[in-house]
């Protein structure tokens, strides 16, 4: 069965999609980009400033569910730049240290509201 979640915390979706659903022990949280819960809107601060906000916004919305970023199995990190690899790589691996989850990393055209990045991540309830 599946289970949709909006989150309280974090930011609001910018569609008509649930910032995460749950099926058996499975998570599958939407792609995330920097906004600001608080506004709605973008981070200033280049890539890094809205790396670490994307990535504080899935660790809000999966600890809204009891879980936290050791639970994420596969993240899918969408990129404006590739050249903005490094400097990303280095934040990402703050947040998940030292067990990684599988990823893959894509650079893409544009990003909704002008987003620099997207993350996205399926997790487990159970490891």
């Amino acid at each position: 069965m599946k289970t949709c979640f909006n989150t309280e915390k974090g930011p609001k979706a910018v569609g008509p999609y649930s910032t995460l659903t749950m099926t058996n022990d499975l998570v599958f949280v939407s792609g995330m980009i920097p906004l600001d819960p608080a506004t709605n809107e973008i981070v200033e601060g280049g890539v890094e400033a809205q790396a670490r906000q994307a990535l504080e916004n899935i660790k809000t919305v999966l600890e809204e569910v009891g879980l936290t970023m050791k639970h994420a199995l596969k993240t899918t990190v969408l990129l404006t730049d590739l050249g903005a690899f490094g400097a990303v790589n280095a934040i990402y691996g703050e947040y998940f240290a030292p067990n990684f989850p599988a990823r893959a990393c894509y650079e893409v055209s544009k990003l909704p509201k002008g987003a620099l990045i997207e993350i996205e991540v399926i997790a487990a309830r159970e490891l």
